[in-house]
């Protein structure tokens, strides 16, 4: 008996292919994926995929400035999966960020895997947030050359700038030094507030306060003028001369002016303006603030909620909040507030020249708040957040009423005026508040009369304007309309890393290398160190973004007399020699004697036998405080790469002690570990025990 078999057939399912979305960062990629659904496949391109060459300028000057653009050394085998994953994918989609950046990012992508510039496959998105990313998918656009023409005429300027200036630098004062059109400004900035605080002449003023009492109410009252006029008081003997026309302690009250006042809330964050109050508030350096902010832009778990965006795209020069946000906000405040706290529908105007390409820094949800998600959050990302939260938060909101009064007190034509006021209506402040604490003044009525308790004479000298800090350099960079968003960061970077500029106590001061390059900069490229110049050349380049100016003949505008400078620096600047100090004692190997030299990090020792002898060492200073871990070697106050100060022993490899806090000296009387210095809020020092776990601290001092 034969038994009939089933032939088997086998079938092989044929792959459905899916669309390709092209992210900048891997951190993104996952969460876009996630939002777009099986259809699509997200992947990065790790930033930029084809840059100018390091090694050569890389423009061709006979060719209308056109670029020269080679593939990234080391990205071949991310090219190579990325033309792989395009050739089998449904459609590419080019999804780099939404600024100048992130369209050349998109064109040169575009350019590698023969997309066509015809055709809608580019989307943006502010936030990465479900709504955003889908949105953006149902409306892909074509790459946006005026944009790409606009970052393609920054990167060319800046490259002939930079890559023009330096070699001569090089060959005229030292190897390593390099200029540029933003970093220049930013150097003679420094180095002009540098001279006016050495020309600053002081000139003493004094001032009266006067403790006053009506009843048993005591308030607090300042010396304003004599005889219906307001005096600066400049010497001792005129405050003399005020204090002998008081006869007695009765003031008479002159007049009681009342107001309603209003203060606005503040606006929500620009790039800048994060920058400024992230250094003011939480003490965090500019590139901190950036990488923080990228982080939460790319977003992060959230638990059972998953990865997500956390806050809009950080680079940003807009105040403009879009209707979808606000409509989110005034639902917000006025459940957690009250509708009276919400100020829905105000329109909010650009400061002028902004490029208003995306929106302010905001939170992506606003019902994120910062309690909520705290547990997900590292601390560095919850301070930032919390910032970047309550300042959107306060900016939709109403504006805190005070009342205030003015009273004005004489005797004998001696005048006294006390101010105070008191918050009627908190609106913002009830989450954002920057507020002096509210300063009463007893009920008074014209013609009353109060009692002086005393008066408190005091010499002051006025002061010379303060050294920049990143926060004020940023901010004056951005009034003079010097620079964009993005370029902030990298070039307070740059003018550090060149050791033109040192941060001392957290404010810029020139080096002496800063001063010989800032002087030759001014003396043959004056154009480059005016304000003016590289305003309306930012100008250029936004006109270049929105169609209005043809790239090239803004770069050739700028090249034709920056030639001539050029050609007058190669011939006429003379060669700068930095002579070497000496360092007042013998190389230890050699017998040479030692010298201090110049070099990329600031100033070292070195043998004057070089190149025959290649003995360095670093600069260090001794704080007088002997090793608490070996007892042996004495603490010396030591510098990491990014210039920030830390102690350690000066008998390293073979002792490893280090501190971020300056040691004093002294064993702790609770846990007898060693004492150190803390630098504490408000400004003053305490010294506390360098256990975390001993709560052993000493008085504050100033």
């Amino acid at each position: 008996m034969v038994t009939a078999t089933k032939k088997k057939t086998s079938t092989t399912k044929k792959t459905a292919q899916k669309n390709l979305v092209i992210v900048e960062s891997p951190a993104k990629a996952k969460t876009i994926e996630k939002y777009l659904g099986r259809n699509y496949k997200v992947v990065a391109s790790v930033g930029h995929i084809r840059d100018l060459k390091k090694s050569s300028m890389s423009i061709d000057f006979d060719n209308n400035y056109e670029p020269e653009y080679i593939n990234i050394r080391g990205k071949g085998p991310l090219i190579n999966s990325l033309k792989k994953e395009a050739k089998n994918a449904k459609k590419v989609y080019l999804a780099s960020d939404p600024d100048r950046e992130g369209e050349a990012i998109s064109w040169h992508l575009a350019h590698i895997l023969n997309l066509d510039l015809q055709e809608e496959n580019r989307v943006v998105f502010n936030e990465i947030t479900k709504d955003a990313v889908k949105n953006a998918f149902v409306e892909p656009r074509k790459i946006d050359m005026d944009l790409v023409d606009a970052q393609q005429a920054r990167r060319v300027l800046d490259r002939i700038v930079g890559y023009s200036i330096s070699p001569i630098l090089w060959k005229k004062v030292k190897k390593g030094l390099s200029a540029g059109r933003v970093q220049s400004i930013a150097l003679k900035l420094i180095i002009d507030r540098e001279n006016e605080i050495k020309a600053f002449k002081p000139e003493e003023y004094w001032t009266i306060d006067g403790i006053f009492k009506k009843g048993t109410k005591k308030f607090q009252a300042q010396f304003y003028g004599l005889d219906g006029k307001k005096l600066k008081l400049e010497n001792n003997d005129q405050v003399k001369e005020v204090l002998a026309r008081i006869k007695s302690d009765d003031f008479t009250v002159d007049s009681v002016e009342k107001k309603e006042r209003r203060r606005n809330a503040p606006l929500p964050y620009t790039t800048s303006s994060l920058q400024q109050d992230a250094a003011n508030k939480i003490n965090f350096r500019t590139r901190k603030t950036m990488m923080v902010a990228q982080q939460l832009y790319e977003g992060l778990s959230l638990g059972s909620a998953g990865h997500q965006g956390l806050i809009t795209y950080m680079r940003t020069d807009s105040t403009r909040i879009s209707p979808i946000a606000q409509n989110d906000a005034a639902q917000f405040i006025s459940q957690c507030f009250g509708a009276n706290y919400s100020k829905h529908g105000n329109r909010v105007k650009n400061a002028s020249g902004a490029q208003d390409a995306h929106e302010a820094i905001r939170p992506s949800n606003v019902n994120h708040t910062p309690e909520s998600i705290a547990k997900y959050l590292d601390k560095d990302q919850l301070k930032l957040y919390t910032l970047i939260w309550n300042r959107f938060v306060a900016s939709q909101m109403t504006a805190a009423v005070f009342d205030t009064v003015k009273v004005n007190l004489s005797q004998n034509g001696v005048i006294f005026t006390a101010n105070g006021s008191q918050i009627k209506f908190d609106g913002y402040l009830a989450v954002y508040n920057d507020s002096d604490k509210n300063k009463m003044l007893p009920e008074m009525e014209e013609g009353e009369v109060v009692k002086k308790a005393s008066t408190s004479p005091e010499q002051h000298f006025t002061q010379p304007p303060a050294r920049y800090s990143e926060a004020t350099l940023i901010k004056t960079l951005e009034e003079n309309g010097v620079g964009r968003p993005s370029t902030y960061a990298p070039t307070l970077e740059t003018i550090q890393k060149r050791y033109y500029v040192k941060l001392a106590a957290k404010r810029f001061e020139p080096t002496e290398l800063g001063e010989i390059v800032n002087s030759l900069i001014i003396e043959f490229f004056p154009d480059i160190v005016n304000v003016r110049f590289t305003a309306e050349m930012e100008g250029k380049l936004d006109d270049v973004e929105i169609g209005q100016q043809q790239w090239q003949k803004v770069i050739d505008d700028f090249y034709q007399p920056f030639k001539v400078e050029l050609g007058k620096a190669e011939t006429e600047m003379e060669k700068i020699q930095i002579k070497d100090e000496p360092a007042g004692f013998d190389c230890d190997v050699c017998g040479h004697p030692m010298v201090i030299k110049l070099g990329r990090f600031g100033k070292f020792y070195a043998c004057s036998n070089f190149p025959d002898c290649h003995n360095t060492k670093a600069i260090t200073k001794e704080i007088g405080v002997e090793c608490p871990t070996c007892h042996q070697g004495q603490i010396i106050e030591r510098k990491t790469k990014h210039n920030r100060i830390f102690y350690g022993c000066n008998r390293y490899p073979e002792c490893d002690f280090t501190s971020w806090d300056l040691p004093v000296g002294r064993t702790c009387p609770k846990s007898g570990d060693f004492l150190v210095e803390k630098k504490v809020r408000g400004g003053g020092k305490q010294v506390s025990c360098s256990n975390d776990k001993c709560d052993y601290q000493e008085a504050k001092v100033k």
